[in-house]
């Protein structure tokens, strides 16, 4: 995804601090979106200077974050294949979207309202690739019906970012999940 190979080209040890920060903002926005950016940067254990030269503002660190978790599901898709069987690592993927889910919950509005069309292509499409590469293993081994649409499903998953937080959260998640599943199975 171009917004994130951008960064391969910083010195390992500002790439280390930078993929640090996106860690920490990560964690600190998920339990409170109104974190500040000098509280995510005493966290992270860094100087205000050394966030804003890699997140200028509020909105880049969001995008930042954003584009950690696209990238790390969209990798993450071949690497279950490779270890588990088709429906359980489509089952481990949804684990993970739903966690993002709860991360994305606590600064979806502002994502939203900082998302560009470049930023929509660089991501969307991976993604549908990746969910594309899941459903195609659970047909091919004769896990679900044939046919399903990756676009329908990854839009269908959006609920999971409108779960509120709370001790309640992943189970709601989960079951959630397993209803998907249990429709998208051939009998």
């Amino acid at each position: 995804m171009k917004g994130l190979k951008a960064d391969k080209n910083l010195r390992a040890d500002a790439l280390q601090n930078r993929d640090h920060i996106l860690n920490v903002a990560r964690e600190a926005l998920a339990s409170d979106p109104n974190t500040s950016l000098n509280a995510i940067a005493k966290m992270a254990k860094v100087g205000a200077g050394t966030l804003y030269r890699h997140f200028p503002s509020r909105e880049a660190l969001i995008v930042g974050v954003y584009l950690k978790e696209i990238e790390h599901l969209v990798a993450l898709s071949p690497e279950l294949l490779s270890k588990h069987k088709p429906l359980r690592a489509f089952q481990l993927w949804l684990e993970h979207l739903a966690q993002y889910g709860r991360v994305k919950h606590g600064f979806g509005n502002e994502l939203h309202a900082a998302m560009t069309d470049d930023i929509f292509k660089d991501t969307y499409w991976p993604m549908i690739d990746a969910l594309k590469s899941l459903l195609k293993a659970c047909e091919a081994s004769q896990d679900i019906h044939p046919g399903a649409d990756p676009e329908d499903i990854l839009l269908l998953l959006g609920f999971l970012w409108r779960i509120k937080p709370g001790r309640d959260a992943k189970v709601r998640a989960d079951r959630l999940l397993k209803l998907i599943i249990a429709g998208l199975q051939a009998k």
